[in-house]
């Protein structure tokens, strides 16, 4: 005869290893598999490193047909995590499949710019151009709205998750 006892414990660390799977299994589904880099600019070739200024941010968005107002909604210092969450995982995801990487970055200290975007194609509610800037350089971002159930993707429209 074969005995085993389980904890209270044992089911948490059970029920905590199957949610991990489960989200796994989901990001395999969902996140394609080819990376899909949007080129707009009329060299062929998006322009990332003249983000300094408010004027090359803005530059930088209408390379994807972005209109955004001229002053940022919100500027703020953020530092990449060290150890990436599955948010930040699956947001690092969106990054690689518009050609960024933020692991790169890990560690420093950057600045998000949020623009309202004044020019979005069928869609009645407030969307917000996220610039993610080092050292002049847009090194991610992404087009987003303010609901939380509505959408987000890459600068250009083809670059989304799921």
């Amino acid at each position: 005869m074969f005995v085993y006892s389980v904890k209270a414990s044992t089911l948490k660390l059970f029920a905590a290893a199957l949610a991990a799977v489960a989200i796994f299994v989901c990001l395999a589904v969902f996140i394609p598999t080819q990376t899909a880099v949007a080129v707009f600019a009329d060299d062929g070739k998006i322009v990332y490193t003249e983000a300094k200024t408010n004027e090359g941010r803005i530059n930088f968005l209408s390379q994807f047909g972005w209109q955004v107002e001229s002053t940022p909604v919100q500027e703020t210092k953020v530092t990449v995590p060290s150890e990436f969450d599955t948010v930040f995982a699956g947001y690092n995801e969106l990054q690689k499949m518009q050609g960024l990487d933020l692991s790169k970055y890990k560690r420093k200290e950057v600045t998000r710019y949020t623009y309202k975007v004044t020019n979005y194609p069928d869609y009645t509610g407030t969307v917000y151009a996220n610039l993610i800037i080092y050292r002049g350089r847009v090194i991610g971002g992404d087009i987003c709205t303010e609901s939380s159930d509505g959408f987000i993707h890459g600068f250009s429209k083809n670059v989304k998750l799921g």
